[in-house]
């Protein structure tokens, strides 16, 4: 048996969880939790650049509530919904993308936010994939700039086919892959792996070895449960296992919770109390 590692550092992604309350009234709801780190998909789909008063709004509930925002989504169009990302859509929803990464960078430096993720968007019917690879660079890089302008990294993620049959980043080596061609052509190298557990159990890859392979190019993590990203417990992973070889290849950074509650928030966390993360 391996040595027991030191316990993971969760931050509760506010996009999934306490849902049941105004977005304002998240932080304190995971501050009450006992959470002092919160994380968010872009609050607002339907707007990428939100007016001034939003953007104070949702900084003075984090401040009151004293949790630190450690991770933040770049808009991505309507999540949850059919939207997965919107860098590499050609026409507005492009122009949206960049012109709402520079906004997201000025927000993530008032609040100490050092984790912004980048989705890249489903395929398009009649639109040529190269091209779409060729703007999702472009588009990339340009969020790699904001994201250095901010003292961030640029989060890059692969989701599951099954869920998103439209999107293209579907294996953690295609994800890691596109985080290296990006830091080369940013020549910023703060391009990171946001390595989702869910999501790579629900794709059929072997977790241990994309933690062994890609621990030290890893900038985040997120968690739910094996089938149906339900909270820790509720299905097939084995977290105490996983989040302990996470620790022994040497990741230290934030483990966010990403998944459904069946239930009120507030009272889906008792998981934490039996999880030994082991090596």
């Amino acid at each position: 048996m391996g040595l027991p590692q030191p316990p993971p550092r969760f931050d509760v992604n506010l996009s999934i969880l306490f849902t049941e309350l105004p977005l304002l009234e998240r932080p304190a709801a995971a501050a009450a939790a006992g959470f002092t780190a919160v994380e968010l998909w872009w609050p607002w789909p339907d707007e990428p650049t939100p007016p001034a008063a939003q953007l104070d709004a949702l900084r003075q509930a984090l401040s009151d509530a004293g949790t630190q925002l450690v991770g933040l989504n770049f808009y991505a169009g309507q999540l949850p919904g059919p939207d997965r990302g919107a860098l590499s859509l050609p026409g507005p929803e492009s122009d949206r993308f960049r012109a709402n990464a520079d906004l997201v960078a000025d927000f993530a430096a008032s609040v100490g936010c050092t984790a912004l993720n980048a989705l890249y968007g489903n395929r398009v019917q009649g639109v040529d994939a190269e091209e779409q690879d060729a703007l999702a660079l472009h588009n990339l890089v340009h969020a790699a700039r904001a994201a250095d302008r901010a003292g961030a990294v640029l989060l890059i993620e692969a989701l599951n086919a099954a869920e998103s049959p439209a999107y293209p980043v579907t294996t953690s080596a295609a994800a890691v892959a596109l985080v290296e061609k990006v830091n080369a052509a940013s020549g910023l190298g703060n391009a990171r792996f946001l390595m989702d557990l869910y999501h790579l159990a629900k794709g059929g890859e072997d977790l241990h070895a994309v933690i062994d392979t890609h621990a030290a190019l890893t900038g985040h993590v997120q968690i739910a449960d094996n089938p149906g990203r339900g909270a820790p417990g509720s299905g097939t992973l084995d977290f105490g296992d996983l989040l302990g070889r996470l620790g022994k290849a040497g990741y230290e950074g934030w483990v966010g919770l990403e998944y459904r509650p069946s239930g009120a928030s507030a009272d889906s966390f008792g998981w934490r109390d039996g999880l030994r993360p082991t090596g």
